[in-house]
């Protein structure tokens, strides 16, 4: 570790300090600015501003070197983040390689990560649902982990207050497992999609098909358009970070409203190296920082801290922040922290053909797909696992394969012959969180910023496998009842982590013997430290986690602010 830096104190103190910058920490920058407090938020990698930091955003396909594609030599360096989807060469500078940032797995985990101003609100796939009390009151009612401390109408005007700044795309479903929010126009499905819609609501009563509700905006209010935001122009180029601010990031959205308030100190190229606790004042009082490219210490300090480093890394931040009123890492009492760790699991996948609507095709690129909500065990336990899974749903019309030479082939790629529809399908499963899923810092090995080694150890269980198969099962049915044919089921057999939604470890309940944080996000043993990333998430629900992320984070600063108001933080 380097020298502290001795930069006066009064300079290195703010009302607030937020640890990372994505979609969590953007949400958290903006409601500290807003409500006036000097706000400093600290991320580990480079800075990335809005439109001058995409260098790829406007690239024809043939401006590539390798034409987007991987080289061999670079899926050998990074046999992690390759595994990633959006890891293609107009994306490469977003993301974390594997040799940057070591760490250590106790059993196979694909930690994906973007280390930068943004974080992965730069790359992730935008899929917005709201959680309802199905997944609020699961635990409790399940008998598994400890009970929420909140339910659906606690949170439920701060999804709405989230969606209307944040541009969320959807129908109005009226699903008491999927809540409606505040939309802006739906994408909408094609005429396969909507034919398999039909059958499926002809066929069963409770698998509802609909539009993915999407973080992008479809018709811009007058509150995007201040923001310096545009339509989304459907490129589905979102990877490379969008030009038109057309999908909600932290780049276009959260942070450059912050900034414009005065009150934001952005921080890049901070390495959060612990939490300072202070034994006489009895909380916490500032950050420790490393200087990603100087190794130089640095100390911040502000009477409330916001923890948004991601999950993995929050957790890591806390177990690090050791002192003797917490050897065992900041708010630790209960020797939970780090444990009951989760994920989704997306091994699930079947594809198929359909020989119908020969009289159509598709155009342009949605960058969203169909969803099938939860189904499985909603009102009552009916099959042999806990839980359930969604999963999304899509259709397009292929091509036959160009044949020939010369000016025969170039008309046929100019005018492709079109094929059948290919159709697929892919799982989106809840796992358990269990006590031996943890994260734990390893003893002796360190990073080049002096920070231990993180030690990641959890795997699918018995119920995992017993849920991909009813969905295999039960997707199988609904594809053959469609009549789809030459149906492939597909266990990709990933490790956990590739589904990017870490979740847990600093998890929210109404104990402080079995729980970190109390309903407000906040520790119960250092209350003036909150966790509103996805380090809180008592249990994993099957939608996706961020727009919930975003709703508690802003519900977590508005109680924050007022304690503070108080003098009770």
């Amino acid at each position: 570790m380097g020298y502290l830096n001795t930069k006066g104190v009064k300079e290195r103190t703010f009302d607030a300090i937020v640890i990372g910058s994505g979609i969590s920490g953007g949400w958290a920058a903006k409601e500290f600015t807003e409500k006036g407090l000097s706000t400093l938020v600290l991320e580990r990698g480079r800075e990335v501003k809005h439109l001058k930091d995409y260098p790829t955003t406007n690239m024809m396909p043939w401006e590539f070197e390798h034409r987007g594609q991987l080289t061999a030599d670079l899926v050998k360096e990074n046999p992690v983040v390759s595994k990633c989807y959006a890891f293609r060469e107009d994306a490469l500078h977003f993301f974390v390689k594997d040799k940057e940032h070591p760490y250590v797995q106790d059993k196979p985990f694909d930690w994906i990560r973007g280390y930068q101003v943004g974080g992965k609100s730069l790359l992730w796939a935008r899929q917005t649902q709201r959680w309802s009390d199905f997944d609020f009151t699961g635990p409790a009612r399940d008998g598994f982990v400890v009970d929420w401390p909140i339910r659906y109408k606690d949170i439920a005007p701060w999804y709405s207050y989230v969606e209307k700044f944040a541009g969320i795309s959807g129908n109005k479903d009226g699903l008491p497992q999927l809540p409606d929010g505040e939309f802006l126009p739906p994408m909408e499905l094609n005429c396969v999609e909507k034919y398999f819609k039909d059958k499926m609501a002809s066929a069963y009563k409770d698998r509802p098909v609909i539009i993915g509700r999407a973080a992008h905006l479809t018709a811009p209010q007058q509150v995007h358009f201040d923001q310096g935001r545009a339509q989304c122009q459907q490129r589905d180029l979102c990877q490379r970070g969008c030009p038109f601010g057309g999908y909600f990031s932290s780049n276009a959205s959260t942070i450059p409203w912050a900034m414009k308030t005065g009150k934001l100190t952005l921080q890049p190229n901070a390495v959060v190296h612990s939490i300072i606790y202070d034994e006489k004042q009895q909380k916490a009082t500032g950050v420790r920082v490393i200087d990603a490219i100087t190794k130089k210490a640095t100390e911040y300090f502000a009477p409330v801290i916001f923890v948004n480093a991601a999950a993995i890394n929050t957790n890591l931040i806390l177990l690090n922040s050791v002192s003797a009123r917490f050897p065992g890492g900041l708010g630790n009492d209960n020797g939970l922290l780090g444990k009951y760790f989760a994920f989704h699991n997306y091994r699930g996948r079947i594809n198929a053909r359909y020989e119908g609507y020969m009289d159509s095709t598709t155009e342009g690129r949605r960058p969203n797909s169909g969803y099938i909500p939860r189904f499985r065990n909603l009102h009552k336990q009916e099959t042999d696992f806990l839980r359930g899974y969604a999963a999304g749903f899509g259709a397009r019309r292929t091509n036959l394969p160009s044949t020939g030479w010369g000016e025969q082939l170039k008309q046929q790629l100019d005018k492709p012959t079109p094929g059948l529809w290919a159709v697929g399908s892919h799982m989106m499963g809840e796992t358990i969180p269990k006590e031996k899923s943890r994260l734990t810092l390893d003893p002796s090995q360190k990073d080049e910023w002096g920070v231990p080694l993180l030690h990641v150890d959890m795997a699918y269980d018995d119920n995992d496998e017993k849920m991909l198969k009813d969905y295999f099962d039960q997707m199988k049915a609904m594809f053959e009842t469609a009549g789809f044919t030459d149906i492939e089921i597909e266990d990709s057999k990933q490790a956990p982590g590739l589904d990017i939604h870490e979740m847990g470890g600093v998890r929210m309940g109404r104990d402080p013997k079995t729980s970190l944080l109390n309903e407000w996000n906040q520790l119960h043993a250092c209350r003036n430290v909150f966790v509103t990333d996805g380090a809180c998430m008592t249990s994993t629900s099957t939608q996706n986690p961020s727009l919930t992320y975003m709703a508690l984070t802003a519900r977590a600063v508005d109680y924050a602010v007022k304690e503070m108001k108080k003098g009770n933080i």
